[in-house]
C-alpha cells in the first residue's frame, strides 16, 4: 500500500472539539428530514445504465449546499469539493447511485409498523442520504478541514455495472495519484467495515445451434444438454474452504417453445473469491467445460450434420485485495467506533472499494446506520434506529482522516 498523508488525529479529541459536538446535535435534530430525503431519493429510479435522473438530483443538490467544482464526469459520476487549508490529505466520501433493479419497477416507498419498504430503500439509498447529511453537517458548523474533502456518487457499482464509475474516477483527472484515502458509504448498519474487496469474475455462456422441431428434427444437436452438462460440473467442482470461494450459476434461459429444439441457450456464472489465482483457476475450468460440453454434443449428433457453436462474454471482473488491518483508516474506523458503543467487524465485500484498495490506496466501505432487510429484492425494507449512530462514526472517520484544525 503506498504511503499517504493521512492526517492522524485521536478520535477522543475529536469527541471533545466544539465543532464536532455542535455537528452531534445537527445530526440528531435533522433525523425527520433526513429521513423525508432518503424517500425522495429512493422514489427516483436509479436502474442499471439508467442513473441520469438521479444523478441530476444530486448535482442539483451539491449545488444548494455549497460544494465547488460540482459536475459530472463522462460516465455519469457527480462530484463535488469542499476545500481545505490544502489539497492533501485529499479524502473521497463516496457512494453509489443505481441499484439492481431494472426499469419500470415500482420505487414507490411504503411505510408499515414503523419500517420504510420499497426496492433500493436500504442499498444504497440509505448510503447516499447519508452522505449529504454529512455535507449539510459541516456545511451548517462551518466547519474547516485542514484537507480537501471530495463527495462522490458513482454510477455502475452493481451487476453488470462491474465498478464502471469508480473505475473511470480513478482513471481520470489523476485521482489515483491526488487520493489519500478513501470512504464508500454503501447499505444499513454500523458493525462492519468492509477492508477486504471481495475479488469477482461474472460470465455469460451462449450456446447457438440451428434448432428444430422436437419431432420432425429429433436427434439434432441441442444448446441446452451441453448447458445442462456443464452446471452439473460446476455444482461438483470442489471449491476451496480457504481462501473463501463461491460458484453460482445465476440465471439460465433458452428455448422457443415446448415442442421445439431451441437455437439458444444462456447461463450466467458468478465467481467470488478472496484470491485472485482461485478466481483465475475457476475461471479457466468454466471455459474448458464449456468447451468439452459443446465437443461431447457435436459428436453425439454428428450424423445429423448439426454443429453447435459456444461464445463466453466476460460481464465483470472486479480486483481483489486488502487494506492491512493496522492501517491508519482500520485504526481510525475502529476506534470511532468503540467510542461511540459499536464493536467493529471487519468484513470482505465486493463495493466501490475494490478499485482504489487494488490500486493501493487505503479505501473501506461502511454501513450507513440504520437496519435493513431482504436487500436485492422487492421486499427491500429500512428502518433508521441507529442512523444518527452511523452518521456519527462516519463524521468521525472523516474528520479524523482530513483533520481539523481545533485540535
Amino acid at each position: 500500500m503506498k504511503e499517504t498523508s493521512v492526517h492522524r488525529l485521536e478520535i477522543a479529541q475529536l469527541l471533545d472539539a466544539p465543532s464536532v459536538r455542535r455537528a452531534f446535535h445537527i445530526i440528531d435534530a435533522l433525523a425527520d428530514a433526513t429521513m423525508r430525503e432518503h424517500v425522495a431519493i429512493c422514489e427516483i429510479p436509479a436502474p442499471p445504465f439508467g442513473e441520469e435522473q438521479r444523478a441530476q438530483y444530486f448535482e442539483r443538490r451539491f449545488r444548494e449546499l455549497g460544494l465547488e467544482e460540482v459536475r459530472r464526469d463522462a460516465v455519469g459520476n457527480v462530484m463535488g469539493l469542499r476545500r481545505g487549508w490544502s489539497d492533501r490529505p485529499t479524502i473521497v466520501m463516496s457512494a453509489h447511485l443505481d441499484t439492481i433493479f431494472p426499469s419500470g419497477v415500482d420505487v414507490r416507498v411504503r411505510r408499515r409498523n414503523g419500517r420504510y419498504h420499497a426496492p433500493g430503500i436500504g442499498d444504497n439509498a440509505s448510503g447516499l442520504v447519508a452522505l449529504l447529511a454529512l455535507i449539510e453537517v459541516v456545511q451548517r458548523v462551518r466547519l474547516t478541514t485542514i484537507g480537501t474533502l471530495v463527495f462522490l456518487c458513482t454510477v455502475g457499482e452493481e451487476g453488470e455495472g462491474n465498478l464502471r464509475g469508480v473505475r473511470h474516477f480513478f482513471s481520470a483527472d489523476g485521482w489515483a495519484e491526488k487520493t489519500d484515502a478513501f470512504i464508500s458509504l454503501d447499505g444499513h448498519g454500523v458493525e462492519r467495515i468492509v477492508s477486504g474487496a471481495l475479488g469477482s469474475r461474472r460470465y455469460r455462456i451462449t450456446i447457438a445451434g440451428p434448432g428444430g422441431h422436437s419431432w420432425g428434427d429429433f436427434g439434432i444437436v441441442n444448446p441446452i444438454h451441453p448447458l445442462a452438462e456443464v452446471i452439473r460440473q460446476l455444482v461438483e467442482y470442489p471449491l476451496p474452504r480457504r481462501p473463501r470461494t463461491s460458484l453460482t450459476v445465476g440465471r439460465i434461459e433458452g428455448g422457443q417453445s415446448v415442442n421445439a429444439i431451441p437455437q439458444s441457450a444462456s447461463m450466467d456464472v458468478d465467481i467470488r473469491s478472496t484470491s485472485s489465482a482461485i478466481l483465475d483457476q475457476i475461471s479457466e475450468y468454466v471455459k474448458c467445460a464449456v468447451a468439452q460440453a459443446v465437443r461431447q454434443e457435436n459428436a453425439r449428433c454428428a450424423a445429423t450434420g448439426t454443429r453447435l457453436s459456444f461464445d463466453i462474454r466476460c460481464l465483470g471482473d472486479r480486483p481483489t485485495g486488502e487494506t492491512p488491518p493496522n492501517a491508519d483508516i482500520i485504526r481510525i474506523a475502529q476506534e470511532a467506533s468503540r467510542l461511540l458503543g459499536i464493536e467493529p467487524q471487519l468484513e470482505w465485500a465486493s463495493t466501490d472499494a475494490n478499485i482504489p484498495i487494488s490500486l493501493g490506496i487505503p479505501a473501506i466501505a461502511m454501513g450507513a446506520g440504520g437496519n435493513a432487510g431482504n436487500p436485492h429484492t422487492l421486499d427491500e425494507w429500512y428502518e433508521a434506529t441507529n442512523r444518527e449512530l452511523g452518521l456519527k462514526r462516519a463524521l468521525l472517520v472523516m474528520l479524523a482522516l482530513v483533520g481539523i484544525p481545533e485540535i
